[in-house]
């Protein structure tokens, strides 16, 4: 197994967004957008990664520092785009040549592992100098297209939407703007990307273009869900992305044997830990590491944050953050418990 690390790309402002934080770090429930990404680089078994900060980078590393593990960061002083970016860790892909890195952008938090890992696998088993993550899409516009050879099915070209064609534009496999690349085809061309266009900028497809030229293998590993590709420019996109995940994981839950007869008000964020035949009713919000064993009843309008619930217990209008509260207990309504508290009845 080649050994493996991680570029994010995290150092965008985020205008539209109109918000006085980093846009990597808008949450998407309650968790930045970049742990999103961070979670799913760890899941796939990439320990080392290296985050490229950018704007409000102390409010980036500070929260970085706060994570279990060590990640690696450097900064972007000058937004010239993608491939800029990349070379921003150029002494950090130099630690890894003889491997492979995998870039990922940082407001993009539905890649998820099970992708990388198999995208990873059809990189190393075709040996392949860049493998891109796609996802097909029912309406493609404004995404870069997956052009392939029509005999090989290889990646032949990445062709943004105002350079396609009508031909290229009725293609509904997408770049997600996620790659697996051998770190020495990298690092052969990331000096010889040119910024001749409108933007002045360094964009790291132009990458793949010189690989593809220098006659290496390249190719685009599809995604099982749509959703890769999806990020989030303003609110109104991360309301998007906050609808998609929140009723993704109610429908897992439900599928694993959560009663949830009225979903109304229901938020679940995305490391929470539910048993079956548990039942959450309307107005329930449930955040950060939270665990709940068999047969408990939370809600209506019951707050947990970062607890562990024990078997059979109900809490009706309930607010707690850091707690343990144990089995058979019955709390509420218009109860606030606090760390440590004494809970048995």
């Amino acid at each position: 197994m080649a050994k493996t690390c991680s570029v994010i790309l995290a150092a965008g402002e985020g205008k539209r967004m109109k918000s006085n934080r980093p846009k990597v770090m808008s949450p998407v429930l309650f968790k930045p957008m970049l742990k999103w990404v961070i979670d799913a680089a760890t899941q796939a078994n990439i320990d080392d990664i290296c985050v490229v900060t950018g704007y409000m980078r102390e409010e980036v590393e500070q929260y970085l520092q706060s994570l279990d593990g060590k990640f690696y960061s450097v900064f972007q002083s000058e937004r010239k785009g993608t491939g800029h970016a990349v070379r921003m860790a150029d002494q950090f892909l130099r630690k890894y040549q003889g491997g492979d890195v995998l870039i990922l952008n940082g407001d993009a938090p539905f890649i998820d592992a099970s992708t990388i890992s198999a995208a990873h696998e059809l990189h190393i088993s075709e040996g392949n100098a860049v493998t891109v993550i796609s996802a097909e899409l029912d309406n493609p516009f404004g995404y870069g297209r997956i052009v392939r050879d029509s005999e090989s099915g290889m990646l032949k070209a990445i062709i943004e939407q105002k350079d396609a064609n009508h031909r290229v534009q009725a293609i509904k496999e997408v770049n997600s703007g996620a790659y697996w690349f051998d770190v020495d085809a990298l690092l052969s061309v990331l000096y010889d990307i040119s910024n001749k266009n409108a933007q002045g900028e360094y964009y790291l497809p132009d990458a793949i273009k010189l690989i593809i030229g220098r006659g290496l293998r390249v190719n685009a590993f599809v995604a099982a869900s749509p959703d890769t590709v999806l990020g989030a420019n303003d609110c109104l996109q991360l309301h998007q992305l906050n609808t998609l995940a929140r009723e993704k994981i109610l429908r897992h839950f439900m599928a694993e044997g959560v009663d949830i007869p009225c979903a109304d008000g229901v938020i679940i964020g995305p490391d929470v830990h539910l048993e079956n035949n548990t039942t959450i009713l309307p107005g329930t919000i449930l955040r950060g590491q939270t665990t709940v064993r068999s047969g408990c009843v939370l809600g209506p309008n019951t707050l947990l944050t970062d607890c562990t619930v024990g078997e059979n217990t109900i809490l009706n209008t309930v607010q707690c953050t850091g707690c343990s509260i144990g089995d058979n207990e019955v709390h509420g309504p218009y109860q606030v418990i606090q760390p440590n508290e004494e809970t048995t009845l």
